[in-house]
């Protein structure tokens, strides 16, 4: 049973940080590109990092490059999050995705808010 399992939302501060982990079970992790995607109220679900099975390789939303992270550790089957920076408008649910020719899997979603 494929299961991603997100963690370490929360409310911050302007200016603060998080970091958002994504525990993965139940398909090959290290063979999947992940992405970190995020929802707003009343926004569609956008795409915000993407990074390699290997991890050699990332990609960032223009919104969020320099600072925000993704990494991963494939010996853990995890994936994170860092975010620096905080803005406001970085609040929204925030998702892991798995994918690998067809297999396309989410998590549940883990909420951020930046308010002061």
């Amino acid at each position: 049973q494929v299961q991603l399992v997100e963690s370490g939302g929360g409310l911050v501060q302007p200016g603060g940080s998080l970091r958002l982990s994504c525990a993965a079970s139940g398909f090959t992790f290290n063979s999947a590109t992940m992405y970190w995607f995020r929802q707003a109220p009343g926004n569609e679900r956008e795409l915000v990092a993407s990074i390699s099975p290997s991890g050699d390789s990332t990609d960032y939303a223009d919104s969020v490059k320099g600072r925000f992270t993704i990494s991963r550790d494939n010996a853990k089957n995890t994936l994170y999050l860092q975010m620096n920076s905080l803005k406001p408008e970085d609040t929204a649910v925030y998702y892991c995705n798995a994918r690998r020719f067809r297999m396309n899997y989410w998590g549940q979603g883990t909420p951020v808010t930046v308010s002061s």
